[in-house]
């Protein structure tokens, strides 16, 4: 079982991705901008980062360069899950340090295949 922290300022989004990852066996964290997912990375040095983009306070991209410039988190996996899809955009993603993209809106299938790939 591993500790996923998932991050999205909306409410129902979170949730719903928790419950598709518990559903899975594992954890959960949970966060609403890219501060705190910052901080709670850091904390408790999750297996796999499902991350929002657009957030209040910092964004996902400035949020996924924190994470995977800092040596304690850098080997985190971080999963960009966003409505932000086009190529500019998954381009600046992997500028960023993530290591994967995954478009809003997201299914079921795409995340398991997300958490069989970043958690052995």
């Amino acid at each position: 079982m591993a500790t996923i922290l998932i991050v999205d300022d909306a409410q129902t989004d979170r949730e719903l991705l928790a419950r598709v990852v518990t559903d899975a066996g594992h954890r959960t964290i949970l966060a609403s901008d890219g501060k705190e997912a910052v901080a709670l990375a850091k904390a408790h040095k999750p297996s796999l980062i499902f991350l929002d983009v657009v957030m209040p306070v910092m964004d996902g991209f400035a949020a996924c360069r924190t994470i995977t410039k800092d040596p304690d988190t850098s080997s985190i996996p971080v999963i960009l899950v966003t409505s932000k899809s086009n190529e500019s955009d998954v381009f600046w993603g992997k500028k960023q340090g993530a290591t994967d993209y995954l478009p809003k809106p997201w299914d079921k299938a795409g995340i398991e295949k997300m958490l069989k790939r970043y958690c052995k």
